[in-house]
């Protein structure tokens, strides 16, 4: 008769990971979920444009041309 004295006391690496990355896929889906029942947070908000963001105005000084 055999007996069974050597029992596992913690899983294996491989299954904690495995566990650990379908509760983060878990987390994320529930979290995007969420965040397309809530919608756009500011649906009427749009970049501010600057007198510095024109083409060129970004010259560093001291640099020639």
């Amino acid at each position: 008769m055999t007996t069974h004295t050597q029992q596992r006391s913690a899983p294996a690496p491989y299954a904690l990971l495995g566990g650990f990355l379908l509760l983060l896929a878990a987390l994320f889906a529930v979290s995007f979920a969420v965040g397309q029942l809530a919608g756009p947070v500011a649906p009427d908000m749009h970049g501010v444009t600057h007198p510095d963001d024109e083409p060129g105005s970004h010259d560093m000084g001291g640099m020639g041309h």
